[in-house]
C-alpha cells in the first residue's frame, strides 16, 4: 500500500485500483503481456493504456481533489473527461495555430441551438481510443459504461435543428474545414420531461449542476452588447452624417469554448457559446444606500439573457427576451469575428473573404442588420461598401415550410429592444423595394409581399425576408423542401433572384449514429468491408453482395435482437413496462406536433386493438409501439397528444386479450442519449408527417443507417431515402404534396372520410366516447373535434391508406429472410445521408471553403514561440 499519487507512478504494468481500510488507493500489480503502445507523447498527450490510467488518476487527485473513499461516480467521470480533454487540447491548439498562421477562410455557423449530445463517448470514438480506454478503466476496476452514463448531456436544442448543427460541426472537423460555431450557453436547456398521470410535466434541466469538463472560459475575449435606448444623429470630422446608438442597457458576453474533434483527424474546431453577464456584478453605491436588491438587480437582469433555452414568448416580456437572446449571440459572434480579423491583420473590407457565415434558420437573421451597424456606425464604412460585404458574407438555410414558423417581430417590440437596427432594417427595405419596383413595375401586391415590413394587421419585421435579402445563397434541406420554397413559401424571392436558391439535403454523422450508437453492427460491417466507411459512408454499398450470405444475415438479425433487448431494458427502467424483443419494434420518436401526426399512429393502434377485441383469433402481428418526444410547454394540442398516447397505452398494456400482441410505450425525456439506444433497435421507422410539411427530417436517416425500414409519406427527405433504398424497400402511403394542395383547393371535408370508413368511425367513437379516458368524453374532445371539423394535416384523408400500408408491413415482417434483406439494403444504401456529404456540398457550392490539414505542435514547438 502507498499513499496518494505515488501509487500509480510505481505501477509498471496493469494494476487494479482498490481501497485499503483508510480509504486510500492501493495498487496491486498483475503481470500481463506487454501491449504495444501508440507513438509516445508527453504526459498529457500520450494515448497508451498506462498513460491513460496515470492521467485518470492524476485528474482524480489534482483536478477533482478526491480519493476513492470520497469520490463519486461523477468524480470518476470528470477525471476521465479531463484526461481525454487533455489529449484533445493538443489538437485544438495546433488547429488554432495553423488557422491563425494561414489566415484561413473560416465557416462561421450561427445557430440558436446545438444539441451536441454527451461528449465523452464521441470524443473517445474520434480519438480512436474507445476500446483502449475501456480496457484501461477495467484494469483499475472501473466500468466505462457506468462512467459514460454519468454525463448529463447539454440540452442546448429543441430537436432536429440543434442536432443537425451538432452533426455539421463534427463533419466540418472530420473534413478538416476551418470553422467556428457560435451559439448561446444556456444555463438551463430544453426542459427535463417527466410523465405524470400520462401528462407531460416540465422540470428544470440543470445540465451544469455538476460542472462541464469540456468547456474553457475565455473572459479575455468578452464583448459588450447594447439594448434599448435611443439613436442620435451627429456629423463626423469629415462632415458626414452619422448615427450614434445610446443604449439604456449593456450586457457583457463571455465566451465558453468547447473543442469539436474530427474523426481520426488532427483537427479540433471550436464551438463558442456566449454567456450573458452584467458589466458590473455588484453596485456598491446602491448597496451602501440600503438598496440591497438593486445592488445585484443588474446582474440578475443581464444573466437572464442566457438563462433558458427559448423562453415562452406568449407574453410580451417573453417576446422581448427571445429577441434579446438572438441579438445577444449574433452581436457577440460578429464582434468576435472582427477581433479575429484585427488579430490576423486582415482589412475590414475583406471580412466576407475571411468568413462565410451560415444562418441556421431565421433565429440569427438579425445578424444582417447587426453587421451593417458594426461596419457603418462603428467602423465608418460607406453604406454601399458595407452592404456588399454583408451580402457576400451571409448564407441562409431555411428549415420550415410552415408560414407561422417564420419569425416575425412586432415593430413596437423590435424598436424598443433594437432601435438602431429598426432604422437599418427600414433603410435596407427602402433600397430593396426600389430595386423591386424597377424589376416589377406597377406590381404593388408583389412589393407588399416582398417588403421586410408586414403592413397587414399588426405591423411586423419579417425575419425570413431579411435573411433572403441580405444573403448571397438560400437553401432548403431536402429536394422537395427546396422545390416548395421556390414555388410556394419564398416564390417571390425566387422570381427575383433564382440564382440564390439551391438544395442541400441534410445528413447525420455516422460516428455518433452508427459507430457509437451501434457498435455491434459497426464491428460486423468493418469486419466484412473494412473501416473506411466511417469517413466515406458511400462505401456501405459494398454490403449489397452480402445480402445473399446466410451467415451474414443471421449475424445481422442477432445484432438487431441484442439492440432490442438493450432498448427493452431501458424502457423497463424508465416506464416499468415489460416489452418483448421478439415483437416488431414500431418506433415514432420526434418532437410532438400535429403536422408530425403522432395521433395518426394512435388511430392505427386503436384500430388493431378493436380488431383483436372483436375477434380474438384475428391475425395481428405482435408489435411494440414506441413513442418519444417533447411538446412545447405552451402547445396544448401537442401535450394532449401525449396524454392520448399514454391513455391508450394504459388500456392496451393491461388488457389480457392483447397483452402478448400489442404494447404501447411512451419513452420520456427523449434526447440524444436515449436516441443512441432507440435508433439501433427499431424495426420500423414511422415518418408519417403530412406531405409538404416536413422540411427534411434527420431521424429518418438515423433509422435507415441502422437497418430500420421506413413507413412514410412523400415528404422531406423520405423521398430521397426511398429513391436510394428502392421503392421495394420502403413502405409508402398517403397523398403526395400536389394532391394535398388540390384537395385543399377543392374544399377538404374530413367528415366525408369519417362517414365513408366504418373502421375509422369505430376508432373515433372509442376515443371520443371516453373509452381510453375512464369515461371522460370531454378529455380528448378538442383533438377529435378538430379532426372531424378541420383536420388541417389530413389524418382522416390518409387513415385508410396508412392502415393498408401497415398490413403490408406486417406481411413483410413475418418473412424473416425478406425483412432482413430489406434491412441490410437500407443500411447499404444510406451513404447519401452522411453529414459529410452535406458539408462537402456546402463547401463547394456556398462557402467556398477548403480543407486545411493540421500538423500537431509539441511542447518543443511551443517553447520556440516564448520570448526569453
Amino acid at each position: 500500500m502507498c499513499h496518494g499519487g505515488e501509487a500509480y507512478q510505481k505501477a509498471p504494468h496493469s494494476a487494479t485500483l482498490h481501497l485499503d481500510a483508510t480509504g486510500y488507493i492501493a495498487m496491486t500489480s498483475e503481470p500481463t503481456h506487454p501491449e504495444r503502445e501508440p507513438p509516445a507523447g508527453d504526459g498529457r498527450t500520450a494515448l497508451g493504456k498506462d498513460a491513460l490510467i496515470n492521467a485518470f488518476l492524476d485528474d482524480l487527485f489534482y483536478v477533482q481533489g478526491k480519493f476513492p473513499a470520497l469520490a463519486t461516480k461523477n468524480d470518476y467521470y470528470m477525471a476521465l473527461s479531463y484526461a481525454v480533454r487533455d489529449r484533445m487540447l493538443q489538437r485544438w491548439i495546433s488547429t488554432a495555430a495553423e488557422y491563425t498562421k494561414r489566415g484561413s477562410r473560416t465557416v462561421s455557423y450561427l445557430s440558436a441551438e446545438f444539441l451536441t449530445g454527451p461528449h465523452l463517448g464521441n470524443n473517445l470514438v474520434n480519438l480512436g481510443i474507445f476500446d483502449r480506454v475501456r480496457a484501461a478503466m477495467a484494469e483499475i476496476g472501473m466500468d466505462l459504461d457506468d462512467l459514460l452514463r454519468q454525463e448529463v448531456e447539454p440540452g442546448l436544442g429543441n430537436g432536429g435543428l440543434g442536432r443537425l448543427a451538432a452533426c455539421f460541426i463534427e463533419s466540418l472537423a472530420t473534413l478538416e474545414v476551418p470553422s467556428l460555431a457560435y451559439g448561446i450557453r444556456y444555463e438551463f436547456g430544453i426542459f427535463h420531461q417527466v410523465i405524470s398521470d400520462g401528462w407531460q410535466v416540465e422540470k428544470t434541466d440543470k445540465w451544469l449542476h455538476y460542472g462541464n469538463p469540456w468547456e474553457v472560459i475565455r473572459p479575455e475575449w468578452a464583448v459588450d452588447v447594447k439594448f434599448g435606448g435611443r439613436t442620435e444623429q451627429y456629423v463626423d470630422e469629415q462632415d458626414r452624417l452619422r448615427v450614434r446608438w445610446a443604449p439604456d442597457k449593456t450586457v457583457c458576453g463571455v465566451p465558453y469554448d468547447t473543442p469539436i474533434l474530427g474523426y481520426h483527424s488532427n483537427t479540433a474546431n471550436t464551438l463558442r457559446l456566449w454567456r450573458a453577464e452584467a458589466p458590473e456584478s455588484f453596485d456598491f453605491a446602491t448597496f451602501n444606500s440600503g438598496d440591497y436588491y438593486g445592488a445585484v438587480n443588474q446582474k440578475i437582469t443581464s444573466e437572464n439573457l442566457s438563462k433558458v433555452l427559448y423562453p415562452n414568448d406568449e407574453r410580451l416580456r417573453g417576446k422581448e427576451l427571445r429577441l434579446e437572446q438572438q441579438h445577444f449571440f449574433v452581436s457577440c459572434s460578429l464582434q468576435d469575428m472582427l477581433r479575429i480579423l484585427r488579430g490576423q491583420k486582415i482589412p475590414l473590407r475583406q471580412f466576407h473573404e475571411k468568413f462565410a457565415v451560415q444562418l441556421n434558420d431565421t433565429h440569427p437573421a438579425i445578424a444582417i442588420a447587426e453587421l451593417m451597424r458594426l461596419l457603418v456606425d462603428e467602423n465608418q464604412m460607406p453604406w454601399a461598401d458595407a452592404w456588399y460585404v454583408t451580402c457576400n458574407t451571409f448564407a441562409y438555410t431555411n428549415h420550415t415550410l410552415l408560414p407561422e414558423a417564420l419569425e416575425r417581430w412586432p415593430l413596437d417590440v423590435f424598436g424598443r429592444v433594437l432601435p438602431r437596427h429598426l432604422e437599418i432594417v427600414y433603410e435596407i427595405n427602402a433600397r430593396f423595394l426600389d430595386e423591386v419596383r424597377i424589376r416589377f413595375m406597377g406590381d404593388e401586391e408583389r412589393i407588399s409581399r416582398l417588403s421586410l415590413i408586414d403592413e397587414s394587421g399588426e405591423r411586423c419585421v419579417r425575419m425570413a425576408h431579411l435573411a433572403c435579402v441580405g444573403s448571397h445563397a438560400i437553401n432548403g434541406v431536402a429536394e422537395l423542401h427546396s422545390q416548395l420554397l421556390k414555388t410556394d413559401l419564398l416564390k417571390d424571392f425566387y422570381d427575383l433572384w433564382p440564382h440564390k436558391f439551391r438544395n442541400k439535403t441534410n445528413g447525420v454523422t455516422p460516428r455518433r449514429w452508427m459507430v457509437l450508437s451501434n457498435p455491434r453492427l459497426s464491428t460486423l460491417i468493418s469486419e466484412r468491408i473494412g473501416g473506411g466507411w466511417v469517413k466515406d459512408l458511400a462505401q456501405l454499398r459494398a454490403l449489397e453482395p452480402l445480402i445473399e450470405d446466410r451467415e451474414f444475415r443471421e449475424r445481422w438479425r442477432a445484432i438487431k435482437l441484442e439492440n432490442k433487448r438493450d432498448l427493452a431494458a431501458l424502457a423497463l427502467r424508465e416506464t416499468g413496462i415489460v416489452i418483448d424483443p421478439d415483437s416488431m419494434f414500431d418506433v415514432l420518436v420526434k418532437r410532438i406536433h400535429e403536422y408530425k401526426r403522432q395521433h395518426l399512429q394512435v388511430l392505427h393502434i386503436v384500430s388493431l386493438y378493436r380488431r383483436i377485441k372483436s375477434d380474438a383469433s384475428a391475425d395481428v402481428q405482435p408489435r411494440t409501439f414506441i413513442f418519444g418526444g417533447k411538446a412545447a410547454p405552451g402547445y396544448r394540442a401537442a401535450k394532449l397528444m401525449i396524454k392520448l398516447i399514454t391513455a391508450v397505452g394504459d388500456v392496451v398494456n393491461r388488457d389480457p386479450d392483447v397483452r402478448d400482441r400489442l404494447k404501447v410505450v411512451f419513452l420520456p425525456k427523449f434526447n440524444v442519449t436515449n436516441g443512441q439506444r432507440v435508433y439501433p433497435a427499431a424495426d420500423l421507422s414511422e415518418q408519417i408527417s403530412t406531405a409538404g410539411k416536413e422540411a427534411s427530417g434527420t431521424g429518418n436517416m438515423k433509422f435507415c443507417m441502422n437497418g430500420a425500414l421506413t413507413i412514410g409519406t412523400l415528404d422531406g427527405a423520405n423521398i430521397e431515402i426511398r429513391n436510394e433504398v428502392g421503392a421495394e424497400n420502403f413502405f409508402l402511403f398517403c397523398l403526395d404534396a400536389p394532391e394535398v394542395c388540390r384537395l385543399k383547393e377543392r374544399g377538404y371535408r374530413p367528415l366525408d372520410h369519417y362517414e365513408d370508413n366504418a373502421e375509422l368511425r369505430d376508432v373515433i367513437y372509442l376515443i371520443r366516447g371516453g373509452f381510453f379516458s375512464r369515461g371522460d368524453a370531454d378529455l380528448f374532445a378538442p383533438l377529435i373535434d378538430d379532426l372531424l371539423i378541420n383536420d388541417p394535416y389530413m389524418l382522416l384523408a390518409d387513415f385508410q391508406s396508412y392502415t393498408q400500408c401497415q398490413a403490408r408491413v406486417s406481411t413483410a415482417y413475418r418473412d424473416t429472410q425478406r425483412w432482413t434483406r430489406m434491412s441490410i439494403m437500407n443500411t447499404a444504401r444510406s451513404g447519401k445521408f452522411s453529414s459529410d456529404r452535406s458539408i462537402r456540398e456546402y463547401c463547394a457550392d456556398i462557402w467556398n471553403a477548403k480543407p486545411v490539414p493540421i500538423r500537431l505542435i509539441t511542447h518543443k514547438d511551443a517553447r520556440t514561440g516564448l520570448k526569453p
